[in-house]
């Protein structure tokens, strides 16, 4: 892109619309970072468990076993705990609200001094500086939403924990199926090539999900990808190295 071609789409994100959508935008709650961390988990984790499996030369029925195990325990241990998250966050937003209702209804001046100090910070003076102490502390929301967000650092908007606990475990189900879906095609077509196919599957979810990362992060797509095909490949030949290693003890017992 020509510097006077980006200088034309700057001008065009930067028109009063598109400031206007943007922000309207950022104030919804996106779960895409939680499909996206819970895809590369079940992704990694059940490849790495069928690795294992085929490693230590268990039968192909053990490895999906293993894999679906997997899916659901880990699954569900990872939506619990991101259920949690989004929960401590939101009860921790509504402690600091309360907490900061009840400094403006006990030391009002005191507050409006803290919103003073803020705005003097941010290089308000003067008569400037009083107007925009009177503006925030009008209304009592905005007065609140100002004194969690620029005393406390906190956000606005937090995810609602069910509904993060659902799309990380959608994401974990998901991307985490794909490795184990080979072993389910006609032992005719797939012959001793099932675990190569399920390598391949793997990979390409593994780039896809990492394109994808790149895309939430505002990231370099390829380097992304690459970054998350290497973490899934690097576990999955730790779990495969592990299977072999205890390839005899397990036949063995």
């Amino acid at each position: 892109m020509s510097p006077s071609d980006r200088q034309t789409q700057l001008d065009i994100e930067h028109s009063p619309e598109a400031v206007k959508a943007r922000l309207a935008k950022a104030k919804h709650q996106s779960y895409l970072g939680d499909f996206v961390l819970g895809a590369i988990d079940g992704c990694v984790t059940t490849f790495a468990v069928v690795s294992g499996a085929v490693g230590a030369n268990l039968p192909n029925g053990v490895a999906v076993i293993l894999g679906f195990a997997n899916l659901a325990a880990d699954g569900f241990s990872m939506a619990a705990s991101n259920h949690q998250r989004a929960k401590s966050d939101n009860e921790w937003m509504d402690k600091a609200r309360r907490s900061e209702e009840l400094h403006i209804d006990t030391i009002p001046e005191g507050e409006r001094e803290e919103v003073r100090q803020i705005f003097a910070a941010k290089g308000f003076s003067g008569t400037q500086l009083e107007q925009a102490v009177q503006v925030i502390t009008r209304d009592r929301r905005r007065w609140v939403d100002t004194m969690v967000t620029d005393e406390l650092g906190l956000r606005l908007a937090y995810p609602n924990p069910l509904r993060a606990a659902l799309v990380t475990f959608a994401g974990f189900g998901g991307a985490g199926l794909v490795p184990l879906l080979p072993f389910f095609l006609p032992a005719a077509l797939v012959s001793e090539r099932v675990f190569l196919i399920s390598i391949a599957a793997t990979a390409l979810t593994f780039v896809a999900i990492g394109t994808l990362k790149g895309q939430v992060l505002n990231r370099s797509k390829p380097r992304s990808a690459f970054e998350t095909l290497a973490v899934g490949s690097i576990a999955a030949a730790l779990a495969y190295a592990v299977g072999v290693g205890l390839k005899e003890l397990v036949h063995g017992v």
